[in-house]
């Protein structure tokens, strides 16, 4: 009986020796396969078809005087603000990009009173296919236009109505080749573009601004369309972004070439504060701007330079 008491014992002690190996050895290999799946999930990871994010500046200055003998105006208020947003579609050789540029200001003093000084909604879509050493055949849409009424201000007169909500917009429909020899520059090129200069105001269609025929609210252009961009971060607190566009109107003085430049140097402090700093030049040979001087009508370069300090958010 001793004898029967003491294998019964033993075979216990295998039983539960082996049970303990074997389940040591499961978990072994239950740890090893997961691994092995985690890393293969990892690979076999669906990849990023959309980059989109948005940049934002908003500029605040004020200034008041009161006695103050060297002169000035009492007060004094401004405000700038830019948002810069994308949303970038890639999936093998097609790629889709749009991007939001808006711009707005005002400023308030009390010499020259209230009005606005930038104004602006740019929204640029464009659709490629790669066919090789850089180049892709595309599509591209663009529309430009304002958010409110805009005046000019001559020193002798009461200010004068001259723009407005799509009144003028420029919509751009183009096919043609767009040259991305890496991921900061691009440039599109098309022998054959659609331009549309809208003007829906009522008064502005009566006066026949921006080139549309007097009492139209469009007028029909066909030309070339070139379009380069540069997009460059220069340093961890350093970024430039430029575009340069021009349009040849075939049907009407395909030698005076229209152009839209703009510029933007971004100068970060740190991660809320930034300066920046933007130029844009203009030249329509459809938009008669007066001399202040002389009074004359014609076609002039439009400038615009902005300087400012403010708060920035990057999403």
């Amino acid at each position: 009986m001793r004898k029967f008491t003491l294998s019964i014992a033993c075979l216990l002690c295998v039983f539960v020796f082996t049970a303990q190996a074997q389940n040591d050895w499961m978990k072994t290999d239950r740890d090893e396969a997961a691994k092995k799946l985690k890393k293969r999930d990892d690979k076999d990871t669906i990849p990023k078809l959309w980059f989109k994010g948005m940049n934002i500046n908003v500029n605040i200055n004020q200034g008041s005087l009161s006695n103050w003998a060297a002169g000035g105006d009492n007060f004094s208020f401004s405000l700038g603000s830019t948002i810069f947003a994308w949303a970038n579609y890639k999936n093998g050789r097609r790629e889709w990009s749009n991007v939001a540029d808006l711009a707005y200001g005002y400023i308030n003093t009390t010499s020259l009173g209230s009005r606005k000084s930038d104004d602006r909604i740019d929204l640029t879509s464009k659709y490629g296919y790669d066919i090789g050493r850089n180049w892709f055949v595309s599509g591209l849409v663009n529309l430009r236009t304002q958010f409110t009424d805009g005046y000019l201000y001559p020193s002798d007169t009461t200010p004068q109505f001259n723009s407005t909500f799509f009144s003028p917009a420029y919509v751009l429909v183009s096919p043609g080749f767009d040259y991305k020899p890496n991921k900061d520059f691009s440039l599109f090129l098309s022998p054959i573009t659609a331009r549309f200069v809208v003007v829906m105001d009522q008064y502005l269609s009566r006066m026949g601004a921006f080139g549309v025929d007097s009492g139209k609210h469009m007028k029909y252009e066909m030309g070339a369309y070139l379009s380069a961009n540069y997009i460059k971060t220069f340093a961890k607190n350093m970024t430039y972004k430029g575009r340069l566009d021009l349009f040849s109107d075939y049907r009407h003085n395909p030698q005076n070439v229209d152009m839209f430049l703009t510029n933007a140097l971004e100068l970060k402090v740190n991660k809320w504060i930034s300066a920046l700093l933007t130029l844009d030049m203009i030249y329509d040979d459809d938009t008669k701007i007066k001399d202040s001087k002389t009074g004359v009508e014609g076609a002039r370069l439009q400038i615009k330079q902005v300087i400012g300090i403010g708060f920035t958010a990057k999403f």
